[in-house]
């Protein structure tokens, strides 16, 4: 799993070439560390990273439960770091070489345990990523401090970066809200670790990767931050969780792993991972295309509202707020737009003024504000009429 740097690491890999994105090893498990073979991708080929790189647990001893059984932890040799300042090195080379083939537009996760996520969270800032969130993982089922010395560790942390400050990127905002029961997401996610049958396991029965992550958390990462047909990269690919989650969701992936039973395992489970369905419309994104922003003035403009025109807040005739020039209401003493006069009569809750104000038409029926909008827009949009043609000259002299 672990990728160390090299001294090789900008040797150019075989079968891996840095003309396109066309060249890039689509959808295929590559056996070697993720620096040497990232060092032969283009710059700005990929649209999301998803990483899950050594926590760096610095276990010392065994642990045992009260029944005298032992704890199946982490104590592979790809967590073993001699130092603090060899992890540090370790994280940064990665996060380069991540950094360099992300697109502007893309992004990236990463996931840690309190044992190194804030070392990553610090060097992927001085590197030049910029946090958009820090989602906490409640796991439901966590493994208990079989000690009682310390508090039970029911939680992993996810950071969220775009590759710089004022970068644009992906936000699928309505996937999230549709999976969270048509309310905003939060930045708390309550699931449980892998376990049943989606945990793998070896021949002998013991767990094929001891942090094997459960699908349902890659499958709100890859919905809310990338596209159908978007390139998902893994460099710590594992027993290949991203890449099942990725197929399944019609997108793009390539994984990077460098200890050869987790590739087998890997490349064993995605040549049995098929796609949920096979109409890609099913598979959209989910995001409208951009509209023309319209204000309240624009609406006062073109004659659709007028200055001192009541506004009725949630159909009460009794909140009426009047129509200033500059577009805001004044209701009282209180004056500010559709929405902060909103905020303030939803007692602080965020609020679309387009949708809780209400007008009157000519036969004095409430309607929402955004009535009005969809229609200015609605005529925005629609083709210019023809004109009639202009009579020609001699026509002209001959009605005279």
């Amino acid at each position: 799993m672990v990728n160390r740097p090299a001294s090789a690491a900008r040797r150019q890999p075989r079968g891996v070439t840095a003309t396109s994105s066309s060249s890039l090893p689509l959808d295929q498990v590559l056996h070697g560390d993720c620096l040497q073979l990232l060092a032969g991708f283009p710059e700005g080929c990929i649209d999301l990273v998803f990483a899950d790189p050594p926590y760096n647990l610095q276990l010392s001893k065994e642990l045992w439960r009260p029944n005298q059984t032992r704890v199946d932890g982490v104590d592979e040799a790809w967590d073993h770091f001699a130092s603090f300042a060899e992890y540090d090195a370790f994280t940064r080379s990665w996060l380069n070489a991540c950094r360099r083939v992300l697109k502007p537009s893309g992004s990236l996760w990463v996931i840690g345990t309190y044992h190194n996520i804030y070392r990553v969270g610090a060097i992927l800032q001085d590197l030049g990523y910029w946090v958009l969130n820090d989602v906490i993982w409640v796991k439901t089922n966590p493994m208990p401090n079989f000690r009682g010395v310390r508090f039970t560790n029911a939680h992993e942390t996810l950071i969220w970066a775009s590759t710089s400050r004022g970068a644009k990127y992906f936000f699928n905002h309505k996937a999230m809200r549709a999976w969270n029961d048509d309310l905003q997401m939060r930045s708390d996610w309550v699931l449980p670790v892998c376990g049943g049958g989606e945990r793998l396991r070896a021949e002998g029965g013991e767990r094929a990767h001891p942090t094997q992550k459960p699908e349902a958390l890659l499958a709100r990462v890859l919905l809310a931050s990338s596209r159908p047909g978007d390139i998902v990269l893994d460099p710590f690919f594992g027993t290949g969780t991203t890449g099942a989650v990725a197929k399944r969701l019609r997108r793009h992936w390539i994984g990077i792993e460098r200890e050869a039973s987790y590739v087998a395992v890997a490349r064993e489970r995605l040549s049995r991972t098929e796609p949920a369905a096979d109409d890609p419309e099913l598979f959209e994104a989910g995001e409208s295309p951009p509209r023309p922003r319209v204000s309240v003035g624009e609406l006062i403009a073109n004659g659709r509202l007028s200055v001192g025109q009541p506004l009725f807040f949630r159909r009460d005739r009794r909140r009426a707020a009047r129509l200033r020039s500059d577009g805001r209401l004044r209701l009282g003493q209180e004056v500010g737009s559709i929405h902060q006069l909103g905020k303030k009569l939803s007692n602080g809750s965020p609020c679309n003024g387009w949708d809780h104000w209400y007008f009157a038409d000519r036969s004095d029926q409430l309607l929402p504000l955004d009535t009005l909008r969809q229609e200015y827009l609605r005529d925005l949009s629609a083709p210019p009429k023809a004109k009639p043609p202009r009579p020609s000259r001699s026509s002209r002299q001959k009605t005279a």
